[in-house]
């Protein structure tokens, strides 16, 4: 028979091997007559004026037109490059006036990059435009709108690939909606494309090295993320290396 416990352990060890591994600028210096002295971080008049862009930066037309008409909030997950684990995530907030960009978070992918085919074991974090519904960790919730499950299924121990400790990735996750069941726990293992496609693909607390397949930010920066999202705005995450996210 299995146990509670059994179940908790085989939960967290399955998320393991399918998914998971898993301040301003200055401004420049005034012209000579400006009048007066600007403020560091300040933004010139002119660029407080700049047209916000209607469409997500960085996205080709494939991309773009993937991207549901409703979504009012873009996580983009842009990797450093096709088989790099670097990467770079910014939510971008869209306006009536257009898309807005908040700070870009340094960000560890899957230790081989990327891939739109995404198998389990290929160390390669999935490309594409997916959903973001529910949420999770072994933390309590933060005051998320989004969906949250607390619990200890959530606990990961052992080393990542660099042999940095993972204690704490599951601190607080978001589940990726690649090849998951949505309104359901992070840890649900339905794979609606079959177990050999993966799944388990989730933000979560950076561990300090690439990942199995998620995306690793700041633990702070995590918590952010989860008290920015709105089910409301109907949240995507738009996650891939750089040039596949521009065809």
């Amino acid at each position: 028979m299995i146990t509670h416990k059994s179940r908790v352990a085989l939960l967290a060890v399955s998320v393991l091997l399918t998914g998971c591994g898993a301040g301003a600028a200055a401004a420049p210096d005034d012209e000579p007559g400006a009048p007066g002295p600007r403020v560091t971080g300040e933004p010139r008049p002119d660029a407080a004026l700049a047209p916000a862009p209607r469409k997500l930066p960085g996205l080709g037309p494939r991309t773009w037109d993937k991207v549901p008409a409703d979504a009012r909030q873009a996580v983009v997950v842009t990797g450093r490059g096709r088989d790099s684990e670097h990467s770079t995530v910014v939510l971008h907030e869209r306006t009536a006036a257009g898309w807005r960009a908040g700070p870009g978070w340094p960000a560890h992918n899957a230790r081989r990059g990327w891939t739109e085919q995404h198998v389990v074991g290929d160390l390669r974090s999935p490309v594409g435009v997916f959903t973001l519904t529910d949420a999770g960790g072994l933390l309590p919730d933060p005051g998320t709108r989004l969906s949250y499950g607390q619990g200890s299924g959530f606990t990961i121990s052992g080393t990542g690939f660099e042999g940095e400790p993972l204690a704490g990735s599951f601190d607080y996750v978001i589940a990726i909606d690649y090849n998951r069941r949505t309104g359901t726990s992070p840890l649900d293992l339905t794979r609606p494309m079959g177990a050999g496609r993966g799944g388990g693909i989730w933000l979560h607390v950076d561990h300090g090295g690439p990942t199995q397949g998620c995306v690793g930010i700041a633990k702070e920066n995590m918590r952010r993320l989860l008290l920015a999202l709105d089910p409301k705005r109907r949240p995507v995450v738009v996650m891939g290396d750089a040039a596949s996210l521009a065809r």
